[in-house]
Parts: structure tokens; C-alpha cells; sequence
């Protein structure tokens, strides 16, 4: 999964940051609604979490031109205060969630995966391909009806191969997916090793995960 937050509090939002990290969620930072902007013009999130009161303008304001701009992305709204009218004006303009800073991190990741979850709706059973069963929303994946035991990144990365398994994925479009803007220090290379090891774990599945060099990867079923 991949999130913006937009949030002007540097401790905050740093702290956000690692800790969805530490949890295998890249997150990107934007700390005003222009640098939210250039965010969303070049790439896509599964949730954005976006802070009301920013130093150049309104999080609503932002939240309607996306709305209005035909953006669907699901958008979790933050406040200092608690307060009703905010909540009623954010959810009329077609926000998802609410939550009141301060706020438990904890509880921050469980909304997060309840809303990429409700976002994936029509796409809630089983994916088979092969003798692969993988499952978005309950987050299981299966070979010949064998749980496989997938980390946090290797589940991240096969689902990107399903949801997109008629297409060729170039290491940077993968590595775009897996993690933020901030892992500077992250290379191509990651994405070679998650690659191998997630391979070695679908030898049994009936698919595979082709290189095609020069160009990328691709999810095939095998002969």
C-alpha cells in the first residue's frame, strides 16, 4: 500500500511516516496543499490522509478539486479539534474517514487498510490464476491450497503483478509502488531481491514471474 500524507507538523508527520513504514507502508510527505498537488500529479495512492488547516490553503479545498477533478482516491481527514460541522462539511464533500489528532498510530493503520479494503470492494474474492489464489481484501495467498507465508513486501509486490498481470512492470514502476519518495537510499536492486525471493515462494503455484530483459517483469502461468 501506498499513502500521501499531507500534514505541515514535521514531528507528526515524521513520526507517522517510520511508523507505517516499519509496517510495510510506503508513505509520502507533502507538507502543504501545493506539494500535495505535485504529488498526485505523478503518482498514484490507495489512501491519502490529509490534514484540514495547512499553511497555503484548506484540506476541503483540496479534497473538493479532487472530487471534482473525477479522483476517487480514498481520503482520510485529520483536525486538531473535534468538531462536528468540520466533520459534516468534510464527509459532504466526499471524504472517507475522520480522524482527531492526537491519535494512536495504531489506529491510524487499521482505518488505513478498512478503507484500501472498502476501495478494493468489487475486487474482494479470490484472484485465481494457476493453482495461485490470492486474496486482496483478507490479505491470503494460496498454491494448491497452501497458505503461503508472504511478508508485508512480497504481498505488496504480488499484488501488483495480479492487478496488473497482462502488463510488462519496468523495476522502477515496482519500486514506485513498494516504497516512498523519502527511501532515497532504496534502489533497483530491492526490487531484484523481492523478486527472487517472492519466485521461490510461488514454485508451486502454477505461475511465475518472467524477466524480460531490458524491460521488466511479468506474472505468467506456466506450461
Amino acid at each position: 500500500m501506498r499513502i500521501l500524507l499531507v500534514e505541515d507538523a514535521v514531528d507528526l508527520a515524521e513520526a507517522t511516516q517510520g511508523h507505517l513504514a516499519r509496517n510495510g507502508i510506503a508513505c509520502d510527505l507533502a507538507a502543504n496543499v501545493a506539494e500535495a498537488g505535485d504529488c498526485l500529479a505523478v503518482q498514484r495512492y490507495d489512501v491519502v490522509i490529509l490534514d484540514i488547516n495547512l499553511p497555503d490553503g484548506s484540506g476541503t479545498d483540496l479534497l473538493r478539486n479532487l472530487r471534482r477533478g473525477g479522483n476517487n482516491v480514498p481520503v482520510l481527514m485529520l483536525t486538531a479539534q473535534f468538531s462536528v460541522d468540520d466533520k459534516v462539511s468534510a464527509f459532504a464533500l466526499g471524504a472517507d474517514d475522520y480522524l482527531v489528532k492526537p491519535f494512536d498510530h495504531r489506529e491510524l493503520e487499521a482505518r488505513l487498510h478498512a478503507m484500501a479494503r472498502r476501495q478494493q470492494a468489487d475486487k474482494s474474492g479470490d484472484t485465481v490464476i494457476g493453482r495461485l489464489s490470492y486474496n486482496a481484501v483478507s490479505g491470503v495467498v494460496r498454491a494448491d491450497g497452501e497458505r503461503l507465508d508472504l511478508t508485508r513486501r512480497e504481498f505488496a509486490l504480488l499484488g501488483m503483478f495480479v492487478r496488473q498481470r497482462d502488463q510488462v512492470l519496468s523495476k522502477e514502476r515496482l519500486l514506485e509502488g513498494l516504497y516512498s519518495f523519502d527511501d532515497a537510499a532504496v534502489g533497483v536492486n530491492a526490487i531484484e531481491l523481492y523478486v527472487a525471493r517472492l519466485r521461490k515462494k510461488l514454485v508451486n503455484s502454477g505461475v511465475g514471474i518472467r524477466t524480460l530483459r531490458g524491460l521488466g517483469y511479468k506474472l505468467e502461468v506456466d506450461d
